[in-house]
Parts: C-alpha cells; sequence; structure tokens
C-alpha cells in the first residue's frame, strides 16, 4: 500500500491526532519539491538527488549507449502504461501467445518475464502471511508443544523463542490496533458527512480543506482532522477517495493478522499455484501474467529506473537504454524463498545485467536456496541491488533477507545493500523509517516523495521507502553499465560505491532512523555516502572492464537440493 508507514503511525498512536501532526518527523512534508528532485544535484537545485540530469548533460552528450536488461523482482507492472510499455524486455526466443515454450527455458509464452505467483488457470496470489508466522506455525506442526520439547540451550529453541517474539505479542498489538483503527473510521466518516455537505462534493483535495473558511465550529473540525490525516501520508496531491480506500484496505489487512491468533491461516498460495513449496527443483510453475490487479509497487519502482525519458509525458527514469523484465514474485505479505532464489535464476538465464529487489523479510528458512541463486548470479556476472528495510532497524544486529551474508562466512561481491535518504530540505536529511547498518548498508540513495509510474490508466504519484531507493540505485548502475558495458557486476559495485559522495551540504550528523538520537552520517553504512550518478560515470571512465556479457541466454542452470 502506498500509505502503509503513516496508517501503521496512526495505529500504534495513543493520542491520534499529536502522532498525525509528529509524522512528518518521516521526510514527508508538504512544502513544494521537484517532482524529478532525485535526478537533480545540490549545488544548482538544493536538492540531495543523484546528479543524473547533470551528467546527461555534461557527461553523456554524443555517446553512444548499449541497450541493458534490468529485471525487476517485484508485484507487477502496468504494461499497457504510457511510460513503461516502449521499455519492456520481450523475449526474443518466443511467439506471443501461441502456448508453446519456443525458447525451451521452461516457460512458456514468457514474453515479458514471468510470475511465480500465478496458477495454471491465470489466477494469481495476492496475498501471504508474513514468514513469521508461516515459521511459527511450522514449529508448532512439528512439536505441538516447542517449549516442552526442544532443549532449552539450543539454537533451535532461541529460533522458537524469537519467532513467538514475532508472532504472538504483535498478533495481540494487531487486534489493538484494528479496534483503534476502527474508531479513527466512525470518526472519518463523521467529518466526512460534515465536509461533503459543506463542499457540496464527495471528494477533495488538502488543497481544497485548507481553503474552508467558516464559522460553523464542527466544519472547521472535521476540516483540521482530516487535513491532518491526509497530510501525514506525505502525498501532496492526494485525493480523499485514495486517502480511504487505502485507509479501508490497511484496516483488512490488520484485521486478517488480528484474526490470526485463532488457528493457522489457509495456504492461499498452495491453493492457487500448487507446487511443491519444499522441493526447489520443483521450478517450472506459474504463469506468463505479470501484469494483474496488483501491481503498483512494480509499477512504481520500473518508473523509477527507466520510465522513457524526454517524451513529454509524465517523469523521466535514470536509465534511457534499458529493457525492464518482470519477474513477479512478492505478494502482500513476505514473499517465498523459492520463489525469489527461482526468480533470480530466470532474470540470470533471460540476460539480466542488474537485478532489483525491493522486498525483504526477517526469518528466511531456506536461506540456503537464496543464497545459492546470488551465488549464481555472481558466476554470471549480475549486479543484485536490494533495498535495506523500512522499520528504522539496524541491519548489523538485525536480520533483513535476503542479505549477502553466506553460511561459509563469504560474501558475494555482487551485492548492494541500499538504505532511503531524504530531498535535504523538508524533514530529516535520512528517512526516518530507513534500516541502516555500517557493516550491512552499503550506500543511501533517494527514498522520500518520489514520484513514478502507477497503474491504471497512465497515472503517476508519489511513493517513499528504501523500496524507492533501491531502484534508483538499480537505474544509475543500468546507467553506467550501458555507457560502460564490458564493466563487471564487481566493477561494477566498485563504481557505485567508490563514487558515493557525502551529504553535499557538508552535513556530518543525522538523526538516526526511528530515534531522536545524532549521529555521524558515515556511522550508518559501509561507505557512508549517498549514490551519484554524475561522479559513478566519472570513476566508470578510469575503469578497464574485465568481463563483457556473454552473447545469447546462459541455458538452465541445474539447481542442488538444500
Amino acid at each position: 500500500m502506498k500509505f502503509s508507514r503513516a496508517l501503521a503511525v496512526m495505529a500504534g498512536g495513543v493520542a491520534m491526532v499529536t502522532v498525525l501532526t509528529t509524522s512528518k518527523s518521516y521526510g514527508q512534508g508538504t512544502t513544494a519539491l521537484p517532482k524529478n528532485w532525485q535526478l537533480l544535484n545540490y549545488a544548482t537545485d538544493s536538492v540531495f538527488g543523484t546528479g543524473v540530469e547533470k551528467a546527461y548533460k555534461d557527461l553523456l552528450k554524443g555517446k553512444k549507449s548499449t541497450p541493458v536488461i534490468v529485471a525487476v523482482i517485484d508485484s507487477g507492472i502496468d504494461t499497457t502504461h504510457e511510460d513503461l510499455k516502449s521499455i519492456l524486455w520481450t523475449n526474443p526466443g518466443e511467439i506471443p501467445g501461441n502456448g508453446i515454450d519456443d525458447d525451451n527455458n521452461g516457460y512458456v509464452d514468457d514474453i515479458h518475464g514471468w510470475n511465480f505467483l500465478g496458477g495454471k488457470d491465470g489466477k494469481s496470489v495476492k496475498e501471504d502471511t508474513d514468514e513469521g508466522t508461516r515459521e511459527y506455525y511450522r514449529y508448532k506442526r512439528l512439536y505441538i508443544n516447542p517449549d516442552s520439547v526442544l532443549d532449552k540451550q539450543s539454537k533451535e529453541y532461541a529460533y522458537w523463542q524469537k519467532l513467538k517474539g514475532k508472532y504472538v505479542k504483535p498478533t495481540g498489538e494487531n487486534k489493538i490496533n484494528y479496534r483503534k483503527m476502527l474508531t479513527l473510521q466512525e470518526n472519518m466518516r463523521k467529518c466526512e458527512d460534515l465536509l461533503t455537505g459543506y463542499l457540496h462534493t464527495t471528494d477533495f483535495t488538502t488543497a481544497k480543506l485548507d481553503s474552508i473558511q467558516s464559522t460553523d465550529e464542527g466544519v472547521m473540525m472535521a476540516k483540521n482532522f482530516m487535513s491532518r490525516l491526509m497530510k501525514s501520508t506525505g502525498e501532496q496531491d492526494i485525493t480523499y477517495a485514495d486517502f480511504k480506500s487505502e485507509l479501508g484496505e490497511y484496516v483488512d489487512d490488520l484485521k486478517r493478522k488480528a484474526d490470526q491468533v485463532d488457528g493457522e491461516p489457509a495456504d492461499k498460495r498452495a491453493e492457487i499455484i500448487g507446487d511443491n513449496i519444499n522441493d526447489i527443483n520443483d521450478r517450472y510453475y506459474g504463469n506468463n501474467d505479470v501484469m494483474g490487479q496488483f501491481g503498483f509497487h512494480g509499477t512504481h519502482v520500473s518508473g523509477i529506473i527507466a520510465a522513457v525519458r524526454n517524451n513529454g509525458v509524465g517523469m523521466d527514469g535514470i536509465a534511457d537504454n534499458v529493457k525492464i523484465m518482470l519477474v513477479k514474485a512478492v505478494p502482500d505479505g513476505d514473499e517465498r524463498d523459492k520463489d525469489i532464489a527461482l526468480a533470480i535464476r530466470y532474470a540470470v538465464d533471460n540476460g539480466a545485467r542488474v537485478i532489483n529487489m525491493s522486498f525483504g523479510k526477517g526469518f528466511s528458512p531456506h536461506k540456503d536456496w537464496v543464497d545459492a541463486a546470488i551465488k549464481y548470479a555472481d558466476e554470471k556476472g549480475v549486479l543484485l541491488v536490494h533495498a535495506a528495510g523500512n522499520d528504522g532497524n539496524n541491519n548489523d544486529s538485525t536480520d533483513n533477507f535476503p542479505n549477502p551474508d553466506f553460511a561459509d562466512h563469504t560474501h558475494p561481491a555482487n551485492f548492494i545493500t541500499v538504505g532511503a535518504s531524504s530531498n535535504g530540505k523538508v524533514g530529516p536529511k535520512i528517512a526516518g523509517f530507513s534500516n541502516y547498518g555500517k557493516k550491512s548498508v552499503d550506500l543511501f540513495a533517494p527514498g522520500v516523495q518520489i514520484y513514478s509510474t502507477v497503474p491504471g490508466g497512465n497515472k503517476y504519484g508519489s511513493a517513499s521507502g528504501t523500496s524507492m531507493a533501491s531502484p534508483v540505485v538499480a537505474g544509475v548502475a543500468a546507467l553506467v553499465l550501458s555507457y560502460y558495458p564490458d564493466l563487471s557486476a564487481r566493477q561494477l559495485k566498485y563504481v557505485l560505491e567508490k563514487s558515493a559522495t557525502p551529504l553535499p551540504d557538508g552535513t556530518k550528523e543525522v538523526i538516526k532512523p526511528n530515534t531522536d538520537e545524532k549521529v555521524a552520517f558515515s556511522d550508518l553504512s559501509i561507505t557512508g555516502g549517498v549514490v551519484n550518478a554524475y561522479e559513478a560515470l566519472k570513476l566508470a571512465a578510469t575503469v578497464k572492464g574485465d568481463l563483457a556479457p556473454k552473447k545469447g541466454k546462459a541455458k538452465v542452470s541445474p539447481i542442488k537440493k538444500g
């Protein structure tokens, strides 16, 4: 959901209006900003952008680029969007709609990618449980009463305690928050009656609310209440209808989570897909519907990377010579390790040079499967870019999967983890929701109020999260690679990290996410910097490439059972 962070803040607040007033501390205020601020630079535009536009103007003018395939492992994409349809990857080995696996890769009619959440009947999984819930009930099935069976000194017992902490207490909190949000909805309905009667319309914006001047005390109270609610999302052009719809989805999700305490939730994935979830070699499932009805997230991410530049509509992406391959594997809820492992392999085998992964979770029961896929991508020279997470956590001490920490204590050189920075003009300079880590987060990138493509009739909108910061880095990676195609994935990572820059206004200390504590910005990531497209391209020009991409597709890779 677009406003899930703000809605979570609402649900967690004791004094609802006070929380909404202070929720702007996440860097999502209402001060007007250029919609393309992430592409701009501090010297000329006074924002903490990436210098993309400056790079096109000063470094790339007149230069030729090579097409780069970027895979987006996500929720789906609006394949009809005016700013995306011409940059979709099209599988050259498939004949559309003939029901035949023409290229013999195991996936029939995978024209623009593949849907690992799909069933043979064309349906797709929309919602799934979180991994902690799945693991909690797996242990309940295995041991009935794990507390009395497991050795109290064992790692398995410690894992069980962690599962209980992530499941039992939050479920109770969800029940409380669900009741709070029902009260909020009732108050909204009362305000809606007053405001729609006064304005003589069923929908309105925050600007329309701000224009209300009335001697009716009830109308003014309703105005102030609704204005605070809607502005708390950080969306400058939000409508009441949109906000109301998002709130309804959030409340439904809370109810679903609250009801889980009463029994193990049904496995909708098994019902729709029908594969053996415990067998990584059962890999040829799903369907070719990469669009579906649930593609807000994937559509927004794809636009950030590569929405058509300079076409006079909507917005401009970062890279100007990219084809987006959509691999659908992320539902509402936690993604499955098997789907992610196979999605990475699919992307690698079909020619992707960069893979964006704007998802994450706190448990990974088949991490070995995902790790093997990451290693496979490393062997094939493919860069993986992953969102750090939106819980304000230190990833050095809090699990966020997938990650490049392998069981044998090795680390792949093709994996970048990205935190979210802000525009530098409004609120904290590092997003208050962003995860961080001196040892586990590589760099930061713009991730607050990022304007991009959204599904359903050539629409556009803003969203915030490390989910937005990750495709900024993936886009910069693709931009660099398109002009310097001989760079290996390891060299590309080196270029991006070595060229990351401190905050451009000279700020040394920032507010640590999810706290009021000031810390050195350099302590929040490995590089202590923000991705910089201009500097990355300058550095790339000095690096001699050592791994040109191989011609054609790699053969379907064997998978060992883990």
